[in-house]
């Protein structure tokens, strides 16, 4: 596989989900990752990755199961990077 050239995160799919997502992201170099899910009032709901990662592309699951309908947040944080992207939860 070839290394990607820059930090991306993708839209998750599906999207809307319940209660089951993907969250899809490549890092260009090697670094500590975080990916975590907040809902709309900014509070940290979980963490999903939290590790040093070796440049590459990489994918993720989200379960739900136990949160309420509505709209959250994803963020990828990456070397000194941050993206944030929206989901939405229907039940």
């Amino acid at each position: 596989t070839s290394i990607p050239d820059n930090l991306v995160l993708h839209q998750n799919y599906p999207n809307p989900f319940n209660p089951v997502t993907t969250i899809e992201y490549q890092i260009p170099e090697k670094g500590h990752v975080n990916i975590q899910i907040y809902d709309v009032l900014g509070r940290e709901l979980k963490m999903l990755v939290n590790e040093e990662k070796a440049p590459g592309k990489y994918q993720v699951e989200f379960y739900a199961g136990d949160l309420p309908s509505g709209t959250y947040f994803y963020q990828l944080t990456a070397s000194s990077h941050v993206i944030t992207k929206k989901l939405t939860l229907a039940k």
